[in-house]
């Protein structure tokens, strides 16, 4: 056969590397300003500014000069540090610490109340921290000038602290929001219609299937993130509002004003409920297929044969268990055939047998997806759950604080997990859990499905998220998928001016009506008093 002469050859590669180009979408970088919140919602907004990072983007990220996951130097952003003078590691510490012991010394109404209020009174600090910093940041001239002048395009926050929020409105610029809670409770409850005879309010322990004392309860909780609201989040940055924003503002109006909500959570974990058109649900977008493992790992792990791993985390803010629980869950451990690699920091139980590994770290999503794990010991943070999720590994929970407990029920409640309150555990209750959880065919079976459930999408959560995130960029916003019901007045909201004139309609048309009966009876009376004469 003939070659084809060289002149051909390169007008054909011209042609097809136009066409390739022709068909490319284009790929304008935005200029994306972040305000994140520290901890585990920082590995999730993380992995959000990875991707953006990857597309061409160019992120600003603000952080507290006390951050302890949040680094000052990374190739993803351009930082701008402001002055926070203590760290909430060691106050959050502080709180848990005291959460897990009150834990310990069983449920009663006064343990109840007194863990609420220590939880509001740190989350009443935590706000007042965050407040005071941004209030310097709006009283420096010259840094909101700096903030004005860099013409950013959209404003990416986490809403579970109010400053993104506040400082887009400054800066009047469009909201995207990486969330599931937000200050006072979960963002569903001031977007969307949320009927408490159904929808079960974080931490009450609720399913969407509740009697009348559960709803009662249920109904206590919603009471508690009011006034958790209107008392001791919302004073705090209502008098920046007031200083700042001209003619005011609040925070939940704020909120009801962004335009999309990037919500980490989906229907396969979540109770259905009602939504809204700017919700985009992005569950388990942090989580992909496992990579391998570190060589000595990977040998530990084949050194279990044919009975498996269990790994054991209580995630990024616990480092370790009360002394007793420890060393009841590690002779647990060591009487079992399965290998064990548990994420302990702190005293080294004494119980601790051969078959179990302490580490400081584990790659928990690369274990995860690895064919020999069993059964996967956690607290039930979100991110925890959902990569069990998705990975099909069933859970043992020892809920700790905030939202786990409820995390671990909707696994629960599909019958993908079982719970173990802190203050049920010993090790004969461990065992019988680890056992069940093991042994019962039923729950790797459920979380299996859950995890084809979830995986069964048109476009993946990733994706997604930053689609909106362009979406926003290119259309300078997205006011048409947003509600405004939230200008309405509660009154008007709940049509009660419009039952208040109907009612009065009524009241009207029936008193007429009776006064002309009235009038007819009584004329007719006279006539035939008069007939009688």
């Amino acid at each position: 056969m003939g070659t084809m002469p060289l002149h051909c050859a390169h007008g054909i590669f011209v042609f097809l590397s136009v066409c390739l180009i022709s068909f490319a979408p284009p790929c304008d970088g935005g200029n994306i300003l972040v305000i994140p919140v520290d901890g585990s919602h920082w590995i999730n907004m993380k992995i959000l500014l990875e991707e953006l990072h990857a597309r061409g983007h160019s992120i600003t990220v603000i952080r507290a000069s006390s951050s302890w996951y949040i680094p000052e130097k990374s190739p993803l952003y351009t930082p701008i540090t402001i002055k926070m003078d203590e760290s909430l590691e060691n106050f959050f510490d502080l709180y848990l610490q005291k959460h897990m012991k009150a834990q310990r010394e069983g449920a009663s109404a006064f343990t109840f109340f007194k863990l609420t209020k220590d939880f509001l009174a740190m989350i009443s600090m935590a706000h007042s921290m965050w407040a005071d910093a941004f209030a310097e940041i709006l009283n420096d001239k010259t840094l909101t000038k700096s903030l004005m002048d860099s013409q950013y395009d959209l404003v990416l926050t986490d809403p579970a602290i109010a400053p993104g929020v506040v400082l887009a409105k400054y800066l009047k610029l469009p909201v995207v929001l990486n969330v599931r809670w937000i200050t006072s409770g979960e963002g569903h409850f001031v977007i969307a219609p949320s009927p408490l005879s159904y929808i079960p309010v974080p931490g009450s322990g609720m399913t969407d299937k509740m009697n009348f004392i559960q709803r009662l309860k249920n109904m206590l909780f919603y009471g508690i993130i009011l006034f958790q609201q209107k008392f001791m989040v919302g004073p705090y940055y209502d008098a920046i509002c007031a200083e700042h924003i001209e003619g005011g503002c609040d925070i939940i109006s704020l909120l009801q004003e962004a335009d999309i909500w990037l919500f980490r959570s989906d229907y396969v974990f979540e109770f259905p409920r009602p939504t809204m058109p700017n919700v985009i649900y992005i569950g388990g977008f942090q989580c992909k297929p496992a990579q391998p493992l570190p060589a000595d790992l990977e040998e530990f792990v084949q050194s279990a044969g044919e009975h498996g791993v269990i790994i054991m985390t209580l995630g990024t803010l616990v480092n370790a268990l009360p002394k007793q629980v420890a060393e009841e869950i590690a002779s647990v451990f060591a009487k079992m055939p399965q290998k064990v690699i548990w994420r302990h920091i702190g005293e080294r139980p004494t119980t601790l047998g051969n078959n179990t590994l302490i580490v400081e770290w584990m790659p928990q999503k690369d274990l995860l997806g690895h064919p020999q794990i069993k059964v996967f010991v956690a607290h039930g943070g979100t991110n925890g759950v959902q990569e069990a999720i998705y990975h099909g590994v069933p859970v043992l929970g020892i809920p700790l604080f905030f939202d786990q407990y409820d995390n671990l029920l909707r696994l629960q409640e599909r019958g993908a997990a079982k719970i173990i309150e802190l203050g049920d555990v010993n090790g004969r209750s461990f065992e019988q859990g680890v056992n069940e959880v093991l042994h019962q065919d039923s729950y790797r079976h459920n979380i299996q499905r859950l995890s084809r459930l979830h995986k069964d999408q048109p476009m993946a959560p990733m994706d997604q998220a930053v689609f909106w995130v362009e979406y926003v960029m290119r259309h300078k916003g997205a006011p048409h998928l947003r509600t405004e019901a939230y200008k309405m007045p509660w009154y008007s909201y709940y049509c009660l001016d419009v039952l208040l004139v109907l009612l009065t309609a009524l009241t009207v048309l029936l008193l007429s009506t009776f006064a002309i009966f009235r009038f007819l009876c009584c004329r007719g009376r006279r006539k035939s008093k008069t007939k009688q004469h």
